[in-house]
């Protein structure tokens, strides 16, 4: 792995050069534009900017976005399909949308503009990643109408890197792809590259043998502890990529490889912020939801949109103009609530990166019994260990959780292979409920 400690200048673009002033003055730019654009172009923020007292000429500072409303997901949902878009049809290149899991799918837009800024976010992510011009880069990400393939592969190319267009699933193809194609990167969810590191040790290949040297993942939650084991067991850099399909999709921001210390927020185009939970703003460095304002996005501007991820605004380090958020490691709609406890999956995913004999391979199943909810951790053994050692250390891990979380839960040891694997976002929490 590598262990640089600055960028090299000649590998950071114009915006990444500039000074928090000048970042500041294009930002302020940038949302009188977007608030102009959206209020007399998507009837729905006509609407709620008429309802809330605010109209464009009153955006004069950074300061001024608190005036704005929010958007949910739920507004999406409402004006499903296209309610959101700020031009005509004609002029959207592409669409893309959620899986709509939870209801109706939220649909999002772009321009041939959008298309562009869209591919040299991404571009600059993975050069920030330490990927580099002429590298060879298996991108595992779905494609369709997932943001996630499709846009890495645009920003691939842009970068001037080689795209393996692999997409996900068929995880004995992937590895043997790895191993005749020699790729330099990979891009995928990090619960699938566990997945893919499984299938190379059942095909009797050393993971830590391959051509591969970064891998930038996202998608889903992950926690430092889990970059440790990743790194360690492929050899690699791992590189958080962050983003979503409602500001954009991946490339929002991203860690820097000389710092690895959570991801740069690419403030040219998107202007964040941390709210509580009754949506009132918070100073740098405290912890709540994340929300975003697109600043250059044409088919489909965002104002002021929840994202649900919890973290901090940290001061820019390797970028210092740009802010870093705090390593997101869970949602505040993916929080459990048992017997009165908040707890996140990853903060049992911590719990297990630390306890050698037990693998990553784990879900948590919620049932009820009687009039109390209950939750338990099923949780694969080591396939090199012998059972009874795997037994006590699931007793260490029960232990760890009363301690550390405040709740007393059953772990439940399954033989290697029992859990399903991912072949994409990973589904960790079942509410049998």
């Amino acid at each position: 792995m590598s262990t640089p400690t600055a960028p090299a200048t000649d590998l950071l673009d114009p915006a990444e050069r500039l000074t928090r002033p000048e970042l500041e003055a294009l930002q302020l730019e940038r949302l009188q534009w977007t608030v102009r654009h959206a209020y007399e172009n998507v009837p729905h923020y006509t609407r709620k900017l008429d309802e809330a007292g605010v109209s464009p000429a009153d955006i004069r500072s950074l300061e001024d976005v608190r005036l704005l409303p929010f958007t949910t997901k739920e507004d999406l949902r409402q004006n499903y399909p296209f309610g959101m878009f700020a031009v005509p049809m004609e002029q959207v290149r592409r669409v893309h949308a959620s899986s709509g899991t939870t209801g109706r799918p939220t649909v999002v837009g772009y321009t041939e503009t959008d298309l562009s800024n869209w591919a040299d976010l991404i571009a600059r992510s993975l050069r920030a990643s330490g990927i580099r011009p002429g590298m060879k880069v298996h991108n595992a990400y779905g494609y369709g109408l997932f943001t996630g393939g499709l846009g890495a592969h645009a920003g691939i190319e842009r970068l001037g890197a080689t795209v393996i267009p692999m997409s996900g699933g068929q995880t004995a193809r992937q590895v043997q792809l790895i191993q005749d194609f020699q790729p330099d990167a990979i891009l995928c969810t990090p619960s699938y590259l566990l997945t893919i590191a499984d299938a190379m040790e059942e095909a009797g290949i050393d993971p830590t043998s391959t051509s591969l040297k970064v891998a930038v993942l996202g998608a889903e939650p992950w926690t430092n502890e889990m970059r440790v084991a990743i790194e360690r067991r492929l050899d690699i850099d791992a590189l958080d990529i962050y983003g979503l399909s409602e500001v954009m999709g991946p490339g929002v921001g991203n860690e820097c490889v000389e710092t690895k210390d959570g991801p740069h927020i690419w403030e040219d185009h998107f202007l964040p912020e941390v709210v509580d939970e009754n949506g009132q703003p918070l100073p740098d460095g405290e912890r709540g939801e994340l929300v975003f304002t697109s600043l250059t996005k044409q088919a489909f501007p965002v104002l002021r949109y929840r994202t649900r991820d919890l973290t901090r605004l940290l001061p820019g380090t390797a970028r210092p103009a740009m802010r870093r958020i705090e390593k997101i490691t869970g949602r505040n709609d993916d929080m459990i609530i048992l017997r009165g406890v908040n707890i996140f999956p990853t903060q049992i995913e911590e719990l297990v990166m630390g306890i050698e004999q037990l693998t990553p391979h784990f879900v948590i199943e919620l049932t009820r019994e009687g009039r109390m909810d209950a939750m338990a951790v099923r949780i694969e053994r080591h396939p090199s260990l012998e059972r009874g050692v795997c037994e006590a250390a699931a007793k260490v891990l029960a232990e760890r959780i009363k301690t550390h979380v405040g709740s007393s839960v059953a772990v439940r040891l399954e033989e290697p292979g029992a859990l399903p694997r991912s072949e994409g976002k990973y589904k960790r929490v079942y509410d049998l409920r």
